[in-house]
């Protein structure tokens, strides 16, 4: 189990019946990285995953 998994259980768990748009996910997002810049990468980095994730490699 990698540490971040301790967050994805978190998550799951407090807010796992809820529906969200990608549209409030990306507005989150954006929040996050405007509180924490250094996070600026690893964030793009997801987000261009999840928006690919239906691309053939």
């Amino acid at each position: 189990m990698y540490f971040t998994d301790r967050g994805i259980e978190e998550l799951t768990a407090r807010r796992g019946e809820e529906e969200v748009s990608f549209e409030w996910l990306a507005e989150q997002l954006r929040t996050f990285v405007d509180l924490h810049p250094d996070f600026e990468v690893p964030i793009e980095r997801l987000a261009t995953w999840l928006a690919r994730l239906d691309d053939d490699e």
